[in-house]
């Protein structure tokens, strides 16, 4: 798709929500900014989020979903087209719906092609939001101490240094958010002591406008801006997926990447960032239970619907003595290739995080930060020749190391 189009999805069917999302996903260019499973969170979605296209599942009661939401579409057909499919063949039905304004109406089943073709010319012809959108990106590790944190603070780092981009600065407008509101640690990496946080942003009911970002956010030297989690845990009890789907949405408007540290947990909060997700980095090192986690979540996030496509290995602390176990090995194990590799130099990255100093200012020429230098490049131009993901460690024959390799891929340890 040459544009960007942002869908708003009402679906009461938990059974279709898999397959339809990952049709969704597969999609170049879409992005879902809001599920809504019961149309009385409808107007409330329609007013937080911009959207070009408004797709409506109107079974398992498709009679009961078209009085729900036909008032809705006619209140607001000037400014998201609406779509919908179902199973049921009632002719009323199409006319209620193309009287209260719907674009498209789609009986099932139907060619994954046709909603393709839809998406893109009602995205086109239909009403647009208008400005950025900018590209989410999660940064999630597999187990406790991956390293997420520091790679999404200094992955936003640098992104933040490429140029080209129609700012003041002429540098890539960058955002990074704390998704672990209970112990995140996104602002103490980067020595940050902002005076808002998430929860400020969370206690917004209608859309957040600038006026409300340019004060929440804190402003980093390196450029980045900086949202941080609640300053009390009492907070993080009351922000809702809604709620972190509302801040990404409104970020978007403004960035031209939002790097996100987490979610932390795989629940509703994880899929209303995974609907948003333009590329998630999935970080693990070279233990068997991190690797194991690492398939877990491949696995759960395939199932649920979301695009494998967008998803990036990174291997981090690679050199440190990884008992056998070698990157060749887990690019079997998971069936893909790791993306990006990230060096082991702990004596370099702990005093940076203990400095609250960015590897770009305390190791400007060490090799880690040119890690992350590669990554943000190749973030940012997928396909670039001058991107190389790392040297890896070579698999050699070594004894024993089939008996381990079998024990990743589920078998019985020789």
């Amino acid at each position: 798709m040459a544009e960007r189009i942002r869908v708003i999805v009402v679906n009461a069917d938990e059974d279709a929500a898999p397959e339809l999302r990952a049709h969704l996903l597969g999609l170049e260019g879409v992005k879902i900014v809001a599920e809504i499973d019961e149309p009385s969170l409808l107007p409330q979605a329609l007013t937080q989020f911009q959207a070009e296209v408004l797709l409506v599942h109107l079974d398992p009661n498709p009679a009961g979903m078209m009085e729900a939401i036909a008032p809705l579409i006619e209140a607001h057909k000037g400014r998201i087209a609406a779509v919908c499919m179902t199973e049921d063949r009632n002719a009323e039905l199409v006319v209620r719906a193309m009287r209260a304004g719907m674009k498209e109406f789609l009986w099932k089943p139907f060619p994954p092609e046709q909603l393709n073709e839809i998406l893109q010319r009602v995205g086109a012809e239909g009403p647009r939001g208008g400005g950025r959108i900018g590209r989410v990106l999660p940064v999630v590790g597999t187990a406790g101490g991956s390293g997420a944190t520091c790679i999404a603070t200094n992955l936003a780092v640098e992104l933040a240094q490429l140029e080209g981009y129609d700012t003041p600065t002429g540098r890539a407008a960058v955002a990074v958010v704390d998704l672990d509101f209970r112990f995140g640690q996104v602002a103490m990496y980067l020595d940050a002591q902002p005076q808002y946080t998430i929860a400020e942003l969370c206690d917004t009911s209608g859309a957040i406008e600038s006026d409300l970002l340019e004060r929440v956010m804190f402003k980093h030297p390196s450029g980045v801006h900086v949202l941080a989690h609640p300053v009390d845990l009492a907070q993080a009890e009351n922000i809702s997926a809604a709620n972190c789907a509302s801040v990404l949405a409104a970020l978007q408007s403004y960035y031209d990447y939002v790097v996100v540290d987490g979610p932390v947990r795989m629940d509703a909060t994880a899929k209303a960032v995974f609907d948003m997700t333009d590329l998630h980095l999935v970080v693990f090192q070279l233990l068997v239970p991190c690797v194991r986690n690492t398939e877990r979540m491949l696995q759960d996030m395939n199932r649920n619907g979301f695009s494998m496509d967008r998803v990036r290995l990174v291997c981090n602390r690679l050199g440190r003595d990884a008992g056998l176990l070698e990157p060749a090995d887990v690019e079997v194990s998971m069936g893909r290739k790791i993306d990006w590799f990230i060096p082991d130099d702990w004596k370099t990255c702990c005093t940076a995080v203990n400095m609250g100093a960015t590897l770009m200012d305390y190791a400007p020429k060490s090799k880690l930060r040119a890690a992350f230098q590669k990554m943000a490049v190749g973030v940012a131009r997928p396909g670039s020749t001058s991107v190389e993901r790392g040297e890896p460690v070579a698999a050699g024959d070594v004894g024993g190391k089939r008996g381990l390799f079998s024990f990743l891929a589920g078998g019985q340890r020789a």
